[in-house]
């Protein structure tokens, strides 16, 4: 569940003058012709940035990031690492199997060196829980939503084999050199740096494979595949074993841009938009009773299933997501280990 502080904004009935602001955004994207968007549609990837802006002390996490993180050690040339894929039920920590009968799984990766025998776990992960990444604050003192939507890697010595065996995996996929090990940690502080948004959702025009992605996702499990593929891209070879990730998608015809902060919510902003976006995100607050839950509930219902409304907030951007059936869909799906294209570092 998302964590605001004490102090939230205050309500909104989402409507001005008995009309929603949702159809009135509509209103405003067909008379402007936005609608008529002609991007050329690629898949829209997330954005690398030349640093990591400092997390804004409003933004607080119920559980701390990364407690017992350290310095990612340098190895060895010539030790032997053994990699392993671990993926657990997300929150097994707090609710045991729970998420994993819906197969919302988190995933790690780890590393034993036979030189020293030390084990360690990396993984990537939001900086303030995942409701926090998935929608923003609505705050009293600012315009625009505000958004806690951090994700970072997170590198530590030991790995858990009781909470990644009893509910998930822990199993061998490869062995590294030692100086492999230490390219891979070159490239984890890079990666690091640049990639700094958590973004849940991947959207897709429809359920097939062969779709149109018009975005995707930026969560732990990618981190995990970019791994897996630079490390073989320096050499590593990987066992022949199924490996399933969880995606959770959105399916929508296509996006239309709507622009960024300044130009939505600054002084030269579109209100109506402004309003519309605002009263999107209202409901998806936390909730103090039952009662609240569901009436927001039937309120995100109207607006997603039966107005086919979504917005999208990703790469410092928004977008208006035109959504149609099925809405939504929780998937656990085989993306195969990678195939290395470069010289072996020996191991």
């Amino acid at each position: 569940m998302l964590q605001y502080p004490a102090s939230l904004d205050k309500k909104s009935t989402g409507k001005n003058n008995g009309v929603s602001a949702g159809l009135l955004a509509l209103l405003w994207l067909r008379k402007s012709r936005v609608l008529e968007s002609s991007h050329d549609w690629g898949i829209c990837a997330i954005r690398r940035f030349d640093y990591r802006p400092k997390a804004d002390p409003y933004c607080q996490a119920r559980y701390t990031f990364c407690p017992t993180g350290s310095a990612i050690p340098v190895m060895k040339e010539e030790d032997v690492i053994e990699v392993y894929r671990l993926q657990a039920p997300v929150w097994e920590f707090k609710y045991g199997d729970l998420l994993g009968h819906l197969k919302i799984m988190h995933d790690a990766v780890g590393f034993k060196s036979s030189l020293t025998g030390k084990n360690y776990t990396m993984e990537w992960y939001e900086l303030f829980q995942l409701g926090n990444c998935t929608f923003p604050h609505l705050r009293r003192d600012m315009d625009a939503p505000f958004w806690c939507n951090q994700g970072a890697a997170c590198f530590y010595e030991g790995i858990d084999d009781a909470h990644w065996k009893e509910n998930g995996t822990l199993v061998l996929v490869t062995t590294i050199s030692g100086a492999m090990f230490n390219e891979m940690a070159k490239w984890v502080k890079y990666d690091n740096e640049t990639g700094i948004y958590y973004e849940t959702w991947t959207v897709q025009a429809s359920p097939n494979k062969q779709s149109i992605v018009w975005f995707d996702s930026y969560e732990c499990s990618k981190f995990i595949l970019r791994t897996y593929q630079k490390l073989a891209d320096l050499g590593a070879i990987f066992k022949k074993i199924q490996t399933n990730y969880t995606s959770i998608i959105l399916f929508s015809g296509e996006p239309i841009y709507l622009g960024n902060e300044t130009s939505i919510f600054g002084p030269l902003g579109n209100k109506t938009l402004a309003a519309a976006i605002r009263d999107f995100y209202y409901p998806f607050k936390p909730h103090r009773t039952v009662r609240e839950f569901f009436v927001d509930l039937l309120k995100i219902i109207d607006r997603v299933i039966l107005n086919h409304q979504f917005y999208l907030f990703y790469n410092l951007e928004y977008w208006f997501l035109p959504m149609k059936f099925p809405y939504l869909k929780i998937i656990y799906e085989e993306v195969p280990l990678p195939i290395g294209n470069k010289t072996s570092f020996g191991v």
